[in-house]
């Protein structure tokens, strides 16, 4: 993740805090600063890192190096990539992030409340959003799951920590209004157990609990691809999560070997691959499926699941 060069700004009507409007440079890996000029980043403007240009206003400023980086390309649209937010951070104002076509992770702090439309609108790569706050925080995720209907990963990173201390994974969903033309009403349809998911909140924190006692459900209509994705992460990442519900992730992965190991393998996961052997995975099938990726550490991580090695699960307990 890099520093941005220069950002044009604008401080917002209250007068508390930044609204960034253009961010310039040549990384698609931007991380923006806390602060502008003594001011706290609060707010991403409208179509900031859109494919999509607006003008600047008259009150814009701006902050990065003294000359010439303000003739910098500007950073947006397919060539965003990978965005760091600052904590304090609150607002995304409309079509912030539109066609971003090629952003596949976003970290923001718990501050977010306010989102706007057509935000995530294209961003067909979006793939993990991170939270920098404590697994059981209350954050803006709720309101943030609205915005993001499509499948994406969750991770919450503890402030200063140096590892992740829950990952979720939130199916998408379809919803539908079916009119009745002759009384000219509308049914609401809603497919998919991403819905469900999403409502897993004790008001603004999520609820552990709720969200496991989902997982019985979601085996009916899910697929095994995004199963594994959810029940991988809830087992290496056990925040606060229960005895059933450990046992229910457990096995269903043991019935799901082929298609949770394809996913380990994609992903380059070794701890996915360790757990899978603890759980019984044969190392010939998950070493030969590391060696057709070309992916020798990963059959490393098998063999070393079965002579000892520990990470992030407590294999004993198998």
């Amino acid at each position: 993740m890099a520093q941005t060069p220069g950002i044009w700004w604008q401080p917002v009507p209250t007068g508390d805090g930044a609204r960034v409007l253009r961010v310039l440079g040549d990384t698609p890996c931007p991380a923006l600063p806390d602060a502008l000029d003594g001011v706290p980043v609060t707010e991403l403007g409208p179509y900031c890192f859109a494919a999509k240009e607006l003008p600047l206003p008259p009150d814009a400023r701006f902050w990065g190096p003294a000359t010439g980086v303000d003739t910098a390309p500007r950073i947006g649209g397919s060539f965003l990539e990978v965005l760091a937010l600052p904590p304090a951070l609150h607002t995304l104002h409309s079509a912030a992030l539109y066609d971003c076509r090629r952003l596949r992770r976003l970290t923001l702090g718990p501050a977010v409340a306010a989102l706007g439309s057509d935000l995530f609108t294209n961003c067909r790569a979006l793939d993990t959003v991170c939270i920098t706050a404590a697994a059981d925080a209350p954050t803006g995720l709720k309101r943030l799951l609205v915005a993001l209907a499509g499948d994406v990963g969750i991770e919450f990173w503890p402030p200063g920590a140096d590892a992740c201390a829950a990952r979720l994974f939130y199916p998408d969903y379809n919803e539908y209004l079916d009119e009745n033309t002759p009384a000219h009403l509308f049914n609401r349809q809603i497919e998919g157990e991403g819905y469900r998911y999403r409502q897993c909140f004790a008001g603004t924190a999520v609820d552990y609990a709720a969200y496991d006692a989902v997982f019985a459900q979601a085996t009916v209509g899910e697929p095994p691809a995004k199963l594994c994705r959810l029940a991988l992460g809830r087992l290496l990442y056990p925040f606060a999560l229960g005895t059933a519900a450990r046992a229910a992730y457990e096995g269903y992965l043991r019935g799901q070997y082929a298609a949770a190991l394809t996913l380990a393998v994609a992903g380059r996961d070794t701890a996915a691959l360790r757990l899978l052997g603890a759980l019984g995975l044969d190392p010939a099938q998950a070493a030969a499926a590391c060696a057709a990726a070309g992916w020798s550490a990963g059959a490393a991580a098998v063999f070393g699941a079965r002579t000892g090695i520990r990470k992030r699960y407590d294999f004993d307990d198998l």
